[in-house]
C-alpha cells in the first residue's frame, strides 16, 4: 500500500469475492454496533462522581482544566454551586469527545472508500479497545482523559456501520439496515447505563473493555467485505477538502449532551433507561416501517408532531431516516466519505450544542433559550423543504 501527496493507496484485491447475503450484513453491523454501544453507555451515569474523585484527589490536570471551567461559568454568568459545575465539566469532557469525531469521522470514511470496509473497522474497534484498557488502568485524570481522546479519535465505527449498509444493493435493504442501527443505538441506551449505574465503579470499565474486545473479535470473524476492489477509489482526499466549509452545507442534528448531570448514578441510570425504551418502542412500532422514498415526509411529520417526550422519538425516526435517503447519494466509492460526513455534522452539534444552550440559558434566561431551541426545530422543515431523494435506478439484469 503506497501513500502519495494526496494519499494515494493500492489496496490487494481479495482472492474471491463472495456474493453478500444483505440479511447477514445487517445482523452482523447491528450485534457489533450493539457491543460498541453497550460499552460507551456503561460510563454515562458515572461521569460526574469519577470527575469529583479526580477533583477531590487534587489532581494538577484537573485543576487546570476546573480553572477554564471556571473562567467560562463566570462569563456565562453561571452560579457557583457544585452541582452546575459538574455538569459543566462533564460537557467540556463530551464536546471534546464529539470534536474529535467531527475531525475524524469524514477521513475515517474515506479512508475506507480507498482500503475497504472490513479493516479500517477493525482498525476504529481496536483503538477503541485501547481506549477502554486506558480508562480501565487509570488512576489519573490525565489518563482518563487520554482515553477519552483515543475514544474520540477511533469512533469512526459508527459511520463505517452506516457506510456498510449504505453499500448493500437493495433500497430496502438499505432503509432496514438504518433502522436496525437506529434499534442498536436504542437498546445499548436502555441497558448500559442501567448495568453502569448498578455495578461496582471499578468494575465499569473492566466490563467496557470486554465488551470493546469482543466487539473486535466479533467483528473478525464474521463481517464480510462490502465494498469490492474494483469499486474503490485509488486516492484518499485531503483531510482539509473533507472538513471544509462545503460540509456544512446540511442539517446540523442537534443532540443532548449525554455527558453529565447532577442526579446520582442510580437516577441517571434510570433517565437513560426511559429513554431507550422510548426510542426502542418508536423504532419498533414505526420506523422500521417506513417504506423507501418516504423518509423524508415521515421525517417532516414526525418533527412537527406534538407531545414528543424529551426529543427522543423524533430522533428514533429522523436519524435512521435521514441516514437512508444520504445513503443513497454519490457512488458506491464514495459512501463511506459521505456517511462520515453526516456523522461528522452530528458530532459538531454535540460538541458545540451543549456549551452554546448553556451560554444562552445563564446569559438570557430559561425562557429564551427554550425558545431559541423550539426555533430551531423548524430549521429542518425549510432544509428539507427542496429536498428530493435522487432516483432510484433499477439495478441491470445480467
Amino acid at each position: 500500500m503506497g501513500w502519495g501527496a494526496g494519499g494515494s493507496c493500492t489496496p490487494r484485491p481479495p482472492i474471491r469475492q463472495q456474493p453478500l447475503s444483505e440479511p447477514r450484513v445487517i445482523t452482523v453491523v447491528f450485534l457489533g454496533l450493539l457491543l460498541d454501544l453497550l460499552a460507551f453507555t456503561l460510563l454515562l451515569p458515572l461521569l460526574p462522581g469519577l470527575l469529583e474523585s479526580h477533583g477531590r484527589a487534587h489532581d494538577p490536570l484537573y485543576g487546570s482544566w476546573q480553572r477554564g471551567v471556571d473562567w467560562f461559568a463566570t462569563a456565562i454568568r453561571m452560579p457557583a454551586e457544585k452541582r452546575y459545575n459538574s455538569v459543566l465539566f462533564g460537557g467540556l469532557i463530551g464536546s471534546v469527545f464529539s470534536f474529535l469525531q467531527f475531525l475524524l469521522a469524514p477521513v475515517t470514511g474515506a479512508v475506507s472508500d480507498c482500503l475497504g470496509r472490513r479493516p479500517v473497522m477493525l482498525l476504529s474497534l481496536a483503538g477503541l479497545a485501547t481506549s477502554y484498557a486506558v480508562w480501565a488502568a487509570s488512576k489519573s485524570f490525565a489518563a482518563f482523559l487520554a482515553s477519552r481522546v483515543i475514544g474520540g479519535i477511533s469512533k469512526g465505527n459508527v459511520s463505517l456501520s452506516t457506510a456498510i449498509v449504505a453499500d448493500l444493493g437493495s433500497p430496502s435493504a438499505r432503509s432496514r439496515g438504518m433502522a436496525v442501527i437506529g434499534v442498536a443505538f436504542s437498546l445499548a441506551f436502555t441497558l448500559g447505563p442501567m448495568l453502569g449505574a448498578f455495578l461496582p465503579a471499578e468494575m465499569v470499565p473492566w466490563l467496557a473493555l470486554l465488551f470493546a474486545a469482543s466487539d473486535l473479535l466479533f467483528i473478525f470473524c464474521f463481517l464480510p467485505e462490502t465494498l469490492p476492489a474494483e469499486k474503490r477509489v485509488r486516492w484518499v482526499p485531503e483531510p482539509a477538502g473533507l472538513l471544509g466549509p462545503q460540509c456544512l452545507r446540511g442539517p446540523l442534528p442537534l443532540g443532548p449532551g449525554l455527558t453529565g448531570s447532577p442526579a446520582p448514578s442510580l437516577q441517571q441510570g434510570k433517565m437513560f433507561f426511559f429513554i431507550g425504551l422510548t426510542m426502542a418502542t418508536v423504532q419498533g412500532a414505526y420506523a422500521r416501517k417506513i417504506s423507501p422514498g418516504s423518509e423524508i415526509a415521515a421525517v417532516k411529520r414526525v418533527r412537527g408532531s406534538p407531545g414528543r417526550v424529551g426529543g427522543r422519538p423524533s430522533a428514533a425516526v429522523v436519524v435512521p431516516c435521514l441516514s437512508s435517503v444520504v445513503a443513497d447519494y454519490g457512488l458506491p466509492r464514495q459512501k463511506g466519505t459521505i456517511m462520515g460526513t453526516l456523522r461528522s455534522l452530528g458530532a459538531l452539534a454535540r460538541a458545540v450544542g451543549p456549551m452554546v444552550a448553556a451560554s444562552v440559558y445563564w446569559l438570557a434566561g430559561a425562557r429564551v433559550c427554550f425558545t431559541v431551541c423550539s426555533g430551531l426545530f423548524l430549521l429542518p422543515f425549510l432544509l428539507l423543504r427542496n429536498l428530493r431523494p435522487p432516483a432510484r435506478v433499477a439495478p441491470k439484469a445480467e
